[in-house]
């Protein structure tokens, strides 16, 4: 089943790499979608593919890379869309 997540975590989240090894796992694993810092110190995200693999994801961003602290994680499922044809990162 596909399915779309929108993700958005904060804490320490910038400055450590986080979109670097979001965009890394998306493209291994297939998922589509992006990702990007927001101005005031969150990173934000959207995942779209196998329902599987976009939990996967979702489970990475709840901890994030080494060197992050992520002390408030909240996402939203969408009704998929099929927008994207790869996953990017975002500026602002």
């Amino acid at each position: 089943m596909k399915a779309r997540a929108h993700m958005l975590v904060s804490g320490m989240v910038q400055g450590v790499s986080f979109r670097y090894y979001t965009q890394d796992l998306a493209q291994r694993l297939g998922v589509h979608g992006w990702v990007r810092n927001t101005r005031d110190g969150q990173v934000e995200a959207m995942f779209e593919g196998e329902k599987e693999v976009v939990e996967r994801m979702l489970e990475f961003c709840r901890r994030g890379p080494s060197g992050a602290s992520v002390t408030n994680f909240k996402v939203k499922w969408e009704n998929y869309r099929g927008e994207f044809s790869g996953f990017e990162v975002r500026y602002w």
